[in-house]
């Protein structure tokens, strides 16, 4: 009596069990691979499912929130020739758990060693300056293969970004020497442009200058003409009269100019000068 009371509770014991066992609660946010005798069934979402017990059993729990892989260090070689090390952070979700557990085993690895061959095969048609400026198109053709190439694996690349680049120690230094190299290059035509401005403007100066030193001349050669032409006509007009007059108007003249010295306390006139003022005087009145 007490052996049959006992199995029966540890039959009640095994059933309830089993029925609690056949109940599962799938959290926001996961999914379940239920399999039915060894063979995929169904997918569970979030909420409660009831299993068949003994027929279905839960394979794998999925999480389907975006996640992200630890940021990797690739080396890689530009277009260039010249070796960086990137650093690229990738991001994924997963949108068909029964690919991603029938298809590939280790999904983070299959993700990492994909990164790698992309980031190599892109950043190998790439120059190094376009890798550093234009990293928005590097990140965006990276994003792009990692798409196509993980489709089957039943997940989605969210975004894929190239965090850093770093240069080895010897590319560092030429690109320093090169650097240096071009400052001196600018230096020097900055240099020589300002001589050539220099000696420019000092080639104008120069020519404005004798420009108008030519235009005084050729002013004062005209005033010169312009008195010859005027005693021309005054001898043709008036014969030896304006000529007497023309010299001892300049007698006079250069007389005054010795009055007016400085240092000019007496004054002794020739004879000659003396005459010149009654002749300048007498051949005025016959004018």
């Amino acid at each position: 009596m007490a052996l049959g009371i006992g199995m029966g509770l540890v039959l009640a014991l095994l059933l309830l069990v089993t029925l609690w066992r056949s109940f599962i609660i799938v959290s926001q946010g996961q999914t379940f691979v239920i399999e039915r005798l060894g063979k995929y069934s169904r997918v569970a979402t979030a909420g409660l499912h009831v299993l068949v017990p003994f027929v279905e059993s839960v394979r794998r729990k999925v999480d389907i929130m975006e996640r992200p892989l630890e940021a990797m260090h690739q080396d890689a070689i530009t277009n260039d020739n010249v070796v960086i090390e990137v650093a690229v952070a990738v991001f994924f979700r997963v949108v068909a758990p029964e690919r991603m557990v029938y298809r590939i085993r280790d999904i983070d690895l299959a993700v990492k060693t994909t990164v790698a061959g992309i980031v190599r095969s892109e950043i190998g048609e790439t120059e190094l300056d376009q890798v550093q400026s234009n990293r928005t198109e590097l990140n965006m053709a990276i994003k792009e293969q990692l798409d196509g190439a993980t489709r089957d694996w039943g997940i989605v690349i969210t975004r894929a970004e190239v965090l850093d680049v770093t240069l080895n120690e010897r590319t560092r230094d030429a690109m320093m020497q090169q650097l240096n190299a071009e400052r001196k290059r600018r230096a020097s035509v900055t240099e020589a442009e300002g001589t050539k401005r220099t000696i420019e403007i000092t080639s104008d100066a120069t020519l404005y200058n004798d420009r108008k030193r030519a235009e005084g001349r050729k002013i004062i050669a005209d005033a010169d003409a312009y008195a010859i032409q005027v005693v021309s006509n005054a001898i043709s007009e008036h014969g030896n009269t304006a000529v007497e007059f023309e010299i001892r108007k300049r007698q006079i003249e250069a007389m005054a100019k010795i009055a007016d010295g400085e240092n000019t306390r007496t004054i002794v006139l020739p004879t000659e000068l003396a005459d010149a003022f009654g002749k300048a005087a007498e051949l005025l009145k016959k004018r």
